[in-house]
């Protein structure tokens, strides 16, 4: 079962375990319940944005929403170089989250890997609660944040309302490599 699939298994487990109906989970995340019903089937892809949304809400881990485990550290966690938990969403993304075994977080750091895309035209767009911030290690970033384009090169960095829609892209052909913290 590809990492989509297994995510929308426990997406819909915990619905059911918390005996909510598609359309109150659906109002209590600020999505509509067509899109809850893509994310449960594993039709379209599951923002990690949407997961932390979920975690925060329903009080449950990420970690035990994207990988199936609960966390064990409370007072600190090492993640070793190339150690983080992978995961593989699209062909576009891939996220190394840098602090799986941490319970209760009020944060998630990734690493990112945005890979350079033929498709042309405007961004895909996304929107979450809380603040997210970007540092580009690797690589240009096109990011666009409430209307607004910028171009980032390595060192640069960018922290902004994630409730103002946003979205980015591997610029000049090469994978963008990027520190990403989403609160």
């Amino acid at each position: 079962m590809d990492f989509i699939q297994q995510i929308a298994e426990r997406l819909r487990g915990l619905r059911d375990a918390l005996d909510l109906e598609a359309g109150e989970m659906a109002a209590q995340c600020g999505i509509s319940p067509t899109l809850l019903a893509d994310y449960e089937s594993g039709s379209r892809d599951i923002p990690v944005s949407f997961l932390h949304k979920i975690s925060a809400t329903y009080d449950v881990e990420m970690t035990a929403l994207m990988f199936g485990s609960e966390p064990k550290m409370n007072s600190y966690f090492i993640t070793r170089a190339g150690q983080g938990v992978k995961v593989e969403r699209t062909g576009a993304y891939s996220y190394q989250d840098l602090a799986a075994g941490f319970q209760h977080r009020q944060m998630a750091p990734f690493l990112v890997t945005v890979e350079p895309s033929e498709a042309e035209g405007p961004l895909t767009l996304n929107t979450h609660e809380g603040h997210e911030f970007n540092y580009v290690v690797e690589g240009t970033l096109e990011i666009t944040v409430a209307g607004k384009t910028n171009t980032l090169h390595p060192g640069d960095s960018i922290m902004f309302d994630a409730r103002k829609p946003h979205g980015l892209r591997a610029a000049g052909g090469k994978a963008v490599k990027m520190l990403a913290i989403i609160s």
